[in-house]
């Protein structure tokens, strides 16, 4: 693994990262912020078009004629069940995220627009609105053309499942595409490990305010986080050992499981009518104005409002970038046999209709009968990981239903840590899709070394901050695959029609 040098300078640069983040953790969350805040301002425009070029292209090649194409062999079989990719792929996607910002965000954006004077009612429907935004199309376009990038070129053309082998296919295995391809993959490697680190730290903080909110006690302070994270770091090395169809497919399949039971017992056991017809007026407004506020970017409005497009709309895109060499290269790996077009409608169109319905229902219920102004938004601004716990204790079973969270978010946390590590475990070995167990452990620790670092943080905002800075020089480089698979898609089937 270290005689490779890319490997070396990736580790080299992630433990680099981690130690700086264990010894001087202010002056790391300091410096993402301010590199952030430069980058959102310059850049701003260019993050909101690249994600938009990214949901287009996916569209288009869909209805295209390479939708017919198949990812391997022409009549081979998926390796997996429908049902079995679709919770790994969700599982590594969103997993955690939703539990965290199932209620948070909606009354987070609610608050901040009923402060301009809007009317309550359209307020939430905008709230709903920005927050489907946020995890729908957009997010899953930014996974999905990166997976099928990857799947493409590793089960059609033969080549090794990096983030630098379309260019090299492509292009040539020459010295500027070997060189641009080593920095892309070194890049992606360090997107990978932060990424996910940050995420770590999410789920330790959600699972930590669950514990409290289920007992009733106070769990504040690191002593819990880091006993939770050693929890955490012990159960998620486990399935390292396993083969990925029974450990990572058994975990995705149960978390999902969870969450689906709690959405669906909350609509039950909710103002059903009321949710519904929420849901229903947020996939008509979602889907007529979803193209459109892609490239929304808020030039003409005030400071506090292009401070919110900052922390909320960026920061989620840069997120998903920061997220898309591992989900991306996962998602190629669990996909083969698959046709383009079913590809790009099973990734982009079920988690998108699933996070309609989840924000539909836990925004919802913080919304019905004006919930939303109830709740203290400092609670909501400073603590948003309890926001879900405080919903959740207003309903019948609330314990049953906290203790389900929990797990869930558990399950999440692991599912997506063992997809990561696997991921960078292929980068190790040159692509391999079934990386040794001692080069998956080795990554697992080097990923909770830069898990503990978020955790020291004990900030959201700065994890959020860390995550955003790793994902920079993604934005390029993703707009490099999408123009490698149109020119070899171009290429190939031309030469099958002639």
């Amino acid at each position: 693994m270290f005689k490779n040098p890319l490997l070396a300078v990736a580790v080299a640069m992630t433990i680099g990262v981690a130690i700086w983040g264990i010894v001087d953790t202010q002056g790391l969350t300091s410096f993402a912020a301010n590199y952030v805040e430069i980058a959102f301002r310059s850049r701003g425009w260019f993050i909101m078009l690249t994600a938009s070029i990214m949901l287009i292209s996916s569209i288009a090649l869909a209805v295209s004629k390479y939708g017919k194409v198949v990812l391997g062999k022409e009549g081979e079989s998926p390796e997996f069940s429908t049902t079995s990719w679709m919770a790994m792929m969700f599982a590594a996607g969103m997993g955690v995220g939703l539990l965290f910002y199932g209620a948070a965000e909606p009354i987070s954006h609610y608050l901040a627009i009923s402060r301009n004077g809007v009317d309550p009612g359209k307020a939430a429907s905008m709230a709903m609105f920005l927050t489907d935004f946020h995890w729908g199309l957009h997010a899953w376009a930014i996974y999905g053309l990166t997976a099928l990038v990857i799947a493409y070129f590793g089960f059609c053309r033969g080549t090794p499942q990096l983030i630098s082998a379309p260019l090299v296919s492509v292009f040539g295995d020459r010295p500027l595409p070997r060189r641009i391809g080593w920095l892309m993959d070194l890049l992606s490697i360090y997107a990978i490990a932060i990424g996910l680190a940050g995420s770590v730290a999410m789920g330790v903080f959600q699972v930590q305010d669950g514990i409290a909110a289920l007992f009733k006690i106070d769990m504040a302070g690191m002593r819990y986080s880091l006993i939770i994270f050693g929890i955490l770091f012990v159960v998620y090395m486990v399935p390292l050992t396993m083969d990925l169809s029974k450990g990572m497919a058994l975990l995705s399949n149960i978390a999902v499981g969870l969450a689906v039971c709690l959405m669906v017992y909350l609509l039950l056991v909710g103002p059903t009518s009321f949710l519904m017809n929420g849901i229903v007026e947020a996939i008509g407004q979602y889907f007529t104005q979803v193209i459109p506020h892609g490239f929304m970017t808020y030039t003409f409005f005030d400071e506090d409002v292009r401070a919110w497009f900052s922390a909320w709309s960026l920061n989620y895109m840069v997120w998903w970038l920061a997220w898309a060499p591992f989900v991306g290269v996962f998602i190629a790996r669990i996909s083969r046999g698959r046709t383009i077009r079913e590809f790009i409608a099973g990734v982009l169109l079920a988690p998108t209709v699933f996070s309609i319905f989840w924000f539909g229902i836990f925004g919802g219920l913080a919304f019905y009968q004006g919930a939303a102004s109830k709740i203290d938004p400092v609670v909501v601004e400073t603590r948003i990981n309890q926001t879900t716990f405080l919903l959740l204790d207003t309903l019948p079973l609330s314990t049953i239903t906290i203790i389900v969270t929990i797990i869930a978010a558990f399950l999440f946390i692991v599912t997506s840590v063992v997809s990561a590590a696997y991921v960078l475990s292929m980068f190790s070995e040159g692509g391999s899709q079934n990386p040794a167990v001692k080069i998956k452990l080795i990554w697992g620790g080097i990923l909770g070394a830069l898990g503990l670092a978020m955790i020291l943080s004990n900030s959201v905002d700065a994890v959020r901050q860390i995550i955003a800075m790793s994902a920079g020089p993604f934005v390029f480089i993703v707009l490099v695959l999408v123009v490698c698979l149109v020119k070899a898609l171009k290429e190939d089937i031309g030469e099958v029609d002639g």
